[in-house]
C-alpha cells in the first residue's frame, strides 16, 4: 500500500532512541524525509545514519523541547531553507514520577511539561503553516496507562491521560483544515531497554534468556495481552505511518490503542 508519504517531511521528537527511533525508521522506509530529534548534538546521528543507509532521507535536529527557546531552535532547523513540516509526531515523553507520596507538587508540573507541553509548543509553532497549506498530521504518542494507569508514577499517567482530551480539542479547532489529530497509545514495547531489563530478570530467576522466552516472561508477569506478543518499535512505527499517510485521512480526534488488547477496555 502506498501511504503517500514520499513527498512529506516528518518530525519525530525523541527519535534518537527507543520507540521514536522505530517510528523514524519506518517513516524513512515509507519515503518521508525524517527529521530525527535529539536533545544534544550527535544524539540522533546513529538513527539518521540507519535511515540513510537503508536508502531513506533523514536529518538530525537538536534542541531542548522543555523550553520555548529550545522549541524555537528545533523548529528553525526543521524549516531551514523554506522546508515545511507535514507530519508532527510528538513522541517524546518521560515515564517517571515515583509513588504518590514520594514527591512534592513540582514533580507533577515537571512530568506534565515533559509529556504534554513539549508537544503543545510544537503544535503552536508548526500547525499554523500546515493549516495554510491545507494538509497536515499531528500525532501524540501516549501509553496504555492513559486507559489503565497503575498505582506508581501517577504524574506520568495523569499527563499521558491528558493527550486524548487534548487531541479531540485540537481536532475540533482544526476542523475542515485538512489536518488530522490523533493519539496513539502503545502497550509495553520491546525497546532495547525493555529487552535488557527482562533479560536480567530472566537471568536472576534462572530462566532462559532467548527472546521468545523473555517475551513470554513479559507477557506472563508484566503486561498480559490477548495477542500473546510484545510489539517492537517498528510495529508502532508502521501504525504511525498508516495514521500519518493518505490511507488514514478519516482518522481524526481518535485515541488509537496498539497494545495487543492489554487495555481490555470497550471504549
Amino acid at each position: 500500500m502506498d501511504l503517500g508519504l514520499e513527498a512529506r517531511v516528518a518530525l519525530v521528537t525523541g527519535a534518537y532512541r527507543g520507540t521514536g527511533a522505530g517510528i523514524a525508521r519506518v517513516l524513512g522506509r515509507e519515503g518521508a524525509t525524517v527529521l530525527v530529534h535529539g536533545f544534544e548534538p550527535g544524539q540522533a546521528d546513529a538513527v539518521v545514519a540507519s535511515i540513510v543507509d537503508a536508502g531513506g532521507r533523514a536529518e538530525a535536529v537538536v534542541g531542548d523541547l522543555r523550553s520555548d527557546d529550545g522549541a524555537d531552535a528545533v523548529v528553525a532547523q526543521c524549516v531551514a531553507g523554506g522546508r515545511s513540516v507535514d507530519v508532527l509526531v510528538n513522541n517524546y515523553g518521560v515515564a517517571d514520577g515515583g509513588g504518590w507520596f514520594e514527591h512534592d507538587s513540582a514533580s507533577w508540573f515537571d512530568l506534565y511539561d515533559r509529556n504534554v507541553v513539549t508537544g503543545v509548543r510544537l503544535v503552536h509553532r508548526l500547525v499554523p503553516a500546515m493549516r495554510e497549506r491545507g494538509w497536515g498530521r499531528v500525532i501524540f504518542i501516549s501509553t496504555v496507562g492513559a486507559t489503565r494507569p497503575g498505582a506508581g508514577n501517577p504524574q506520568y499517567y495523569a499527563a499521558k491521560a491528558a493527550l486524548p482530551g487534548l487531541t479531540v480539542s485540537l481536532a475540533k479547532e482544526l476542523a475542515g483544515s485538512g489536518i488530522t489529530v490523533n493519539t496513539i497509545s502503545p502497550g509495553i514495547i520491546a525497546t532495547d531497554e525493555i529487552r535488557e531489563m527482562f533479560t536480567r530478570r530472566a537471568e536472576e530467576q534462572g530462566l532462559p534468556t532467548d527472546w521468545p522466552s523473555v517475551e513470554r516472561l513479559i507477557i506472563d508477569t508484566a503486561m498480559p495481552n490477548p495477542s500473546g506478543r510484545v510489539a517492537t518499535p517498528e510495529d508502532i512505527g508502521r501504525f504511525v505511518a498508516f495514521v500519518a499517510g493518505e490511507a488514514g485521512w478519516h482518522l481524526n480526534g481518535a485515541h488509537l490503542r496498539i497494545d495487543g488488547g492489554a487495555s481490555d477496555a470497550v471504549t
